[in-house]
This record gives C-alpha cells, structure tokens and sequence, in this order.
C-alpha cells in the first residue's frame, strides 16, 4: 500500500511538470500572423516525449498492480487504486502526446471555391502530406512506441484477468448428482447424522457421505417438524420419517446457498416453517415439498426422500426429486 500511495505521489509531480511545460510552451507561442496562416508550434517538444515515456510506463506499472493485486486478493481499494492510477496515466499521456508532441498547426483561410472534380486527387494527395507530416520531427519515436505497447499489454491483461471471475462452466454439473438409495448423511466432519439429535425447528446441513462438500448437490439442509403438520403429496408421504425433511442447499433462483430456516413463534398468526435463500429471499415451504411461497425462484427445491438405517442415522431413500441448481438449467431440455 505504501508503494502505491509513493507511485501517487510521483504520478501528481509528473502531471505538475506536464501541465507547467505545455503552459510555458504556449506562452512562448509567438502572436506574429502571416497573411492566411497562424502557426501555433512548428516543431516536438523534447522533454514532452520523455513526459510521455514516464506516463506510459507509471500506467504499465499501476495497471500491473492491479493484476498482481487482483492474484493477491487485495481490498477493492487496492484494486480501484492501481487500474485508476493507470487510466489517469494513460489520459494524461495522450494529452501531453496531442499537445507537445504532435505537430499541429491553426490555419485561417478563406473558404475557396468550389473545386472541379478532377481535383478531387490533388487534394487527397496535399492531405496525405500534411498527414505524414504530423509525425515530423519526433525524435524517439522507437522509445514512444515500446512505451505504448508495454502499457498497452499491462493493460490488456488488467482487462482479462478479472475474466477469471466469472468461473468455470456449469456444463452438465447441474444433472449430476451422488445422492441414491442407501447414501449415509453426515455433517460437515464426515460423521454420520443420528435422527434422534434432530429437535423440531432444528436446522442442519449435511453431505452425502464420500463425495467431496464442494459438488453442486453434495450439500442438503435438513429440518424436522411436527409430522401432523406436514401436506406432501400422496407419493412422497414417506419421504419425512419422523417429520424429517431434506431438501437441495442449492436455490433454484441464482444457485446461492439456502441457509435460513424460518420457525413460527406463534403458529395461529405467523406464517408457517420454510427455508429462505439470503440472495433474493426466495421462501420455500417446507410443509409442501418445498414449494415456493415468495420470491424470483422459479421451482420448488429439489426434495431428498430420507430413511432411518438400523443404527437410527439418517440415509437417502432415493435420488432427489429433480436437478440441483437454478430453474434455467431445465431450459433446454427436450
């Protein structure tokens, strides 16, 4: 951080040094007018080129930074800091080049008359000339150009690196899933989950046993209440033994994780237990099979019908009821 705020501090010295050049060069730009023509500079400023250089390379440098802060997982500060300094450096390098570096010239003629067409070469030639003409006299011109082009791929890559963000493809990820008859549920230490340490209201999320946590449909939640309470649907009667319920960690909304479980206080006038995704506040009921009750998402969470083995822990009875992850991941499905 202190390295950044020095590279600043020096950045604001060079933007003084430029500023007090251009000023001072069009101070010294003389009022003598010749008929038809008012030259305002004839001739590259030297020390604007190495103005230049110095711009261009503090925004390889910060944009750098930028990168290697990124890789580093800085602050937003840090981040917002280095691709500023390097964008700032950057326009004032074009300026400095537009002003003090490139040959221009203030023209006032009369309009002239309408041209033959046959003219029509000529003057695309005289143009040519005054094009080529602009870049007379730089005199470190292979200079500029590294400069540029070494500002030019540091910023690139602070462009393309954040790309890394936006992770890697889901692909079929979304229909794979480890959870079949006979699947253990353990917690996030591998143990198994005793059914009888379930209260009602509780609340707890579980792995199927074997497979790595970080699989999309690894992960469920897993709630118990009263079974009295509950309205399945006639083929999923059993999937609660003991009002025990589980039911894809995965929101069908934006794929967040649901990890609030919402329990009535005061049943006769509050709504009724479900799970909420903290992204969108999407709510599913969990007394219906994980319909949903509020919010964007789209289906119901998937459900995961739930056994007691003869060790009175908690297995899978089943698949669960459908693919994990948000509703588009069905779109194009036949």
């Amino acid at each position: 951080m202190d390295a950044v705020k020095a590279i600043a501090r020096r950045l604001c010295r060079y933007l003084v040094a430029a500023a007090t050049l251009l000023f001072s060069r069009r101070r010294r730009s003389g009022d003598g007018e010749e008929e038809g023509l008012r030259e305002r500079r004839t001739s590259p400023s030297r020390p604007a080129e190495l103005a230049v250089v110095t711009l261009l390379l503090l925004a390889a440098l910060a944009a750098a930074g930028f990168v290697a802060a990124y890789i580093a997982k800085a602050d937003t500060q840090v981040l917002g800091l280095g691709i500023g300094l390097a964008l700032i450096c950057l326009a004032a390098a074009a300026i400095v080049t537009g002003k003090a570096v490139v040959l221009q010239e203030e023209r006032e003629e009369q309009r002239p008359e309408f041209a033959h067409p046959d003219a029509g070469h000529t003057e695309g030639a005289e143009l040519a000339v005054t094009f080529r003409a602009g870049g007379e006299g730089i005199s470190r011109r292979r200079l500029l150009g590294a400069a540029a082009g070494v500002a030019g791929t540091a910023l690139g890559a602070a462009v393309i690196v954040p790309l890394a963000s936006l992770g890697p493809a889901v692909d079929d990820r979304l229909r794979a899933s480890p959870w079949e008859r006979g699947i253990r549920l353990v917690d996030e230490n591998g143990l198994a989950v005793p059914a009888a340490d379930l209260s009602a209201g509780s609340f707890l999320t579980a792995f199927a046993e074997g497979v790595d946590h970080e699989e999309l449909a690894a992960s469920v939640v897993v709630v118990r209440v009263d079974p009295r309470d509950l309205e399945l649907p006639p083929e999923r009667a059993s999937w609660a033994p003991s009002g025990i319920l589980a039911f894809s960690k995965v929101c069908t909304h934006a794929g967040c994780a649901v990890n609030l479980f919402r329990k009535p206080l005061y049943p006769p006038q509050q709504p009724g237990p479900a799970l909420v995704c903290p992204c969108h506040y999407s709510t599913f009921d969990v007394l219906r099979a994980g319909e949903v009750v509020f919010g964007p998402a789209g289906r119901p969470l998937p459900q995961l019908p739930l056994s007691i083995d003869a060790d009175g822990n908690l297995v899978a009875a089943g698949p669960l009821s459908g693919n994990v992850g948000p509703a588009w991941s069905g779109v194009r499905e036949s």
